[in-house]
């Protein structure tokens, strides 16, 4: 049995697509929080740095998610090309700017794969996806609230150096305080 063949996906066709679309938007997350971080890092901004290399780490894992997925569903999970990463910010607020964006554009996206799923009645799939939108969720929080810095401390002086210093301490707790 050289070539295991698999009798059917459990998967659409366009599902699959999606999904593995996905693949891909995770895979480009996680090269951009890359270069986030290098950048940050270049620019004194170790904290940042630090803050994005671990954001990189996240976004791979939910690549990876999503392909094992895939594959358990009897589909075709396909590794994806990622190029044309942006290096270079013309300022630290930026960086932060773009690091929202991204997150907005990943939720928007996995809303997409949801909404497909519940026309087509795929509740598996779905409830695959619920996990995803809990952690966009806190990760578009994390991100406004790390773009809230800006305005609440500014840049001037220190500002940029404590800003910094607060990117990674940023919690999200998405159960109510007794």
């Amino acid at each position: 049995m050289k070539d295991l063949i698999r009798v059917k996906s459990l998967l659409s066709t366009e599902v699959e697509e999606l999904l593995n679309h996905q693949v891909r938007k995770e895979a480009l997350s996680s090269s951009i929080y890359l270069a986030m971080a290098s950048w940050c890092n270049r620019n004194g901004f170790d904290y940042s740095s630090e803050y994005f290399f671990k954001q990189a780490e996240e976004e791979r894992h939910h690549q990876l998610k999503f392909y094992k997925y895939i594959l358990d569903m009897g589909g075709n999970a396909v590794s994806p090309e990622v190029t044309g990463i942006k290096q270079e910010y013309n300022s630290f607020r930026e960086v932060f700017e773009d690091a929202l964006d991204q997150e907005i554009s990943v939720t928007q996206s996995i809303k997409k794969i949801y909404a497909r799923c519940l026309n087509e009645q795929d509740y598996v799939t779905n409830e695959f996806l619920n996990w995803f939108l809990k952690e966009q969720r806190e990760e578009e929080y994390k991100a406004r609230r790390a773009l809230e810095l800006f305005e609440v401390i500014g840049v001037e002086g220190t500002g940029a150096w404590e800003i910094d210093r607060h990117v990674g301490k940023i919690k999200y707790d998405s159960e109510a305080a007794d």
